[in-house]
């Protein structure tokens, strides 16, 4: 299993990637990696070669750029030949913790699109403090800034499937992120949308979900526009990541008490710590397009690096794609049929 990486995508490459993906092949034996980056950067990172390819690039494409016109004008960028590599059919899957925008581009226009989903989306498992399941689907994560309500019904058939295949969610609960449990709440097009997706047969919608709501486990799925999702989740990370360390300086100015008390309760602090850390979880998952493409967090290290590409190995192992390819044909009558907007 060959799982082609960018290796200069991300705001600690290549060295937090190169160290992942050493970490990786430790942990899992039946994976191959072929790195994509610039060799006098690259090579002198890696320790140990073993299933480890370095293929040579001259081009690197920065999280700042336009990213359609970046992945044309720069065809030997890291990203672009890493992707190609898919495409060709000498690689598996393909990962990236660089530019979120280039990342899609190359995942539609170089890997391609499934027929029949009008736009892919990101999607990722986000951790749940409530409800039956520890984590629920949330897409999308920023693939689309703007998405007709057609977009929005077709995440809640990708995402329920990607529940129930991958993490073994049955009949799983969707929601719509909207700013009210209302159906009449929202702009046009959330109120198209939840009509849509409240005339659905092809999955269970359960309505409209706040924000706040959202950590709570009400749904199994969250659908969202990419600007509001990607936006609700930047603020779930900046806010655990602001509690995690306001929690730190009360135990620090709580004096030898609270050191005491943080002591006893250090077990219970690790796991929550573990499960709000995003550099613990997988990466989000380009849904709709003809092979896996995972985007890790820009600032991810090389522990999440090595996790994603366990995430990766299991999606390989349980041919998602195919999988989803062969559901969107069963499904092709239900997911045109609600495209009939007013």
């Amino acid at each position: 299993m060959k799982i082609a990486i960018d290796a200069m995508g991300g705001d600690f490459a290549p060295d937090e990637i190169v160290k992942g993906v050493e970490m990786a092949r430790d942990r899992y034996a039946g994976l191959e990696f072929q790195l994509f980056g610039t060799e006098a950067k690259v090579r002198p990172l890696i320790k140990n070669s073993d299933r480890i390819t370095l293929i040579a690039t001259t081009e690197e494409i920065e999280m700042g750029e336009e990213p359609v016109k970046a992945m044309k004008n720069k065809p030997d960028s890291s990203l672009v030949r890493a992707a190609m590599a898919v495409k060709n059919g000498t690689a598996d899957a393909l990962f990236s913790a660089g530019n979120t925008g280039a990342i899609l581009s190359s995942a539609i226009f170089i890997v391609g699109r499934i027929k029949g989903v009008d736009r892919p989306a990101l999607a990722s498992a986000i951790p749940s403090f409530g409800g039956p399941n520890d984590s629920f689907v949330f897409m999308d994560l920023g693939a689309n800034a703007e998405n007709k309500p057609a977009h929005l019904y077709q995440y809640g058939i990708l995402g329920s499937f990607y529940a129930q295949s991958v993490m073994g969610i049955q009949n799983p609960r969707v929601r719509l992120l909207n700013n009210g449990g209302e159906e009449d709440k929202g702009d046009e097009t959330h109120k198209a949308a939840h009509q849509l997706m409240k005339q659905a047969t092809a999955f269970n919608f359960l309505g409209n979900v706040e924000a706040r709501e959202i950590l709570e486990g009400t749904a199994d799925v969250v659908v969202a526009d990419g600007f509001s999702g990607n936006a609700a989740l930047k603020a779930m990370e900046g806010t655990a990541l602001t509690m995690m360390d306001q929690l730190k300086d009360s135990i620090k100015s709580a004096g030898f008490r609270g050191l005491l008390g943080a002591l006893m309760m250090k077990p219970a602090l690790r796991s929550l710590k573990h499960k709000m850390d995003f550099n613990e979880q997988g990466g989000a998952v380009v849904l709709g397009v003809k092979a896996p493409v995972v985007k890790t967090h820009g600032s991810a290290k090389a522990n999440a690096v090595a996790n994603t590409m366990g995430q990766i190995q299991t999606m390989v192992q349980e041919n998602l794609v195919e999988k989803t390819t062969n559901f969107i044909k069963e499904n092709a009558d239900a997911l045109k049929a609600k495209k009939i907007e007013k």
